[in-house]
């Protein structure tokens, strides 16, 4: 069968119907590396902007059976604005519309962030299916992660399918099948790999002085699950009122970051030493609200023990640094056994039975622990099921396109299971290998 590969990045997609034995009639990619990369890796010449090739020559786009697309999840992701369909990116759906009605192929699959099936209080996401609908495709959908494959990476996306007039027997109970309980996760780290990996000196300097705070704590107490900001620990600052809107009469009878009086200084200099994430006009919310207490009353309860450390954790460089999130409970703490992230939330701990997410970011990029290291690009190809593809030059812009791929081993397992149980895809086999 025939099929196009829209906003087709690595070419998650083209890999899982390659392997089932289809056909790439089109492809278009924006970023002109990526373009280039597609026909080293694919050799099929992908074509570029998607919005210029629908509006100037949709003719451009030849009949298919199949249209693919991981349309950009940004408009939809907790982690940007969410702006939905009333972002420029997140009506690149309608270019898939019209490209649908066009050219109307008997199947879709499409690819992007869970957080798009509860976008606007499921308003987006509905309609996303009327429209689909609407032109005679049946639709279903549901939440993956590469975990549930085998493969030690928790990173959730929804897979909306799709068929002309019908689903046939497919049902993603057929996709349940082939998960996988346990996991290997040697088969994912490599024993080798190169010195430009490891973790620079400020941020092994930042993990020792945390480890040094984790055996200040008595083993009797539990290290806190809620994320720790050192910045709070002996502030007395005012959180129900912002900070920075008081005088400097008023901010003058407080203490800011760390426990600094505020006294006899400037307001400039008062606002220098509050915490970053206090310096807002708008009231504080609730959870942030929590957690500066929570981090004020376990200052104070073990402040002979934190205090022989503090010093320490002021001196580091970014207030990123300063920051700690524990995400083991009870376990042995012992940071070097675990994951680890550099977020701008802080620095992430987390049981290393699978990695952290790959993102777009390539400041965030999940660190092996016992290795002292950044997870490296042949990794991050395992965890997306793309081994053997060729990757930008740079390591951020290739972990930038890998944090940006679709996992290709679900997209083998849905499509699998959406062609072999549809009673027309078997009709159009059957008509292939008679003309064979």
């Amino acid at each position: 069968m025939k099929f196009i590969d829209l906003f087709a990045g690595l070419g998650g997609f083209h890999k899982a119907l390659s392997t089932l034995g289809h056909e790439c009639v089109f492809a278009s990619e924006i970023n002109p590396e990526l373009k280039e990369l597609y026909f080293e890796n694919w050799g099929i010449k992908a074509d570029g902007d998607i919005i210029e090739i629908v509006g100037n020559n949709i003719s451009k786009i030849p009949e298919h059976d199949i249209l693919c697309a991981g349309f950009p999840c940004q408009p939809f992701s907790q982690a940007g604005k969410r702006m939905g369909t009333d972002d420029k990116r997140g009506n690149l759906f309608y270019e898939i519309i019209k490209i649908l009605k066009f050219r109307k192929p008997q199947f879709l699959v499409l690819e992007n962030v869970p957080h798009l099936s509860n976008h606007d209080n499921k308003r987006t996401i509905n309609k996303m299916k009327e429209e689909l609908s609407l032109l005679g495709y049946d639709i279903t959908s549901k939440v993956y992660s590469p975990i549930e494959f085998g493969i030690p990476q928790n990173r959730k996306r929804i897979f909306i399918v799709g068929s002309f007039n019908g689903l046939g027997g497919f049902t993603f109970d057929n996709v349940d099948d082939n998960k996988i309980t346990e996991i290997d996760l040697d088969k994912f780290i490599s024993s080798t790999f190169p010195s430009s990996s490891k973790l620079e000196s400020n941020k092994v300097k930042a993990l020792e002085i945390w480890q040094s705070f984790l055996d200040a704590i008595p083993e009797s107490q539990k290290i806190p699950g809620f994320p720790i900001w050192s910045m709070e620990f002996g502030a007395d600052y005012p959180i129900d009122i912002n900070p920075i809107l008081l005088s400097q009469k008023k901010l003058s009878q407080f203490k800011g970051s760390f426990g600094v009086p505020l006294s006899s200084l400037s307001k400039k200099q008062q606002i220098n030493l509050l915490p970053n994430y206090s310096k807002t006009k708008n009231s504080f919310p609730d959870w942030k609200k929590r957690h500066i207490i929570n981090n004020r009353e376990f200052y104070k309860k073990h402040k002979n023990k934190i205090d022989k450390v503090l010093p320490l954790i002021k001196e580091l460089e970014y207030e990123t640094l300063q920051k700690f999130e524990w995400n083991l409970g009870n376990d042995i703490r012992t940071i070097k056994n675990n994951f680890i992230q550099f977020r701008p939330s802080g620095i992430r701990i987390k049981k290393a039975n699978f990695f952290p997410s790959l993102v777009c970011s390539s400041t965030q990029l999940p660190v092996i622990g016992w290795q002292n290291r950044y997870i490296t690009t042949s990794e991050a190809l395992k965890l997306q099921s793309l081994e053997g593809l060729k990757l930008p030059k740079s390591n951020t812009a290739a972990m930038k396109s890998l944090g940006n791929a679709v996992n290709s081993k679900i997209v083998y397992f849905i499509l699998k299971c959406l062609l072999d149980n549809n009673p027309k895809f078997k009709s159009l086999k059957r008509k292939i290998e008679i003309a064979i």
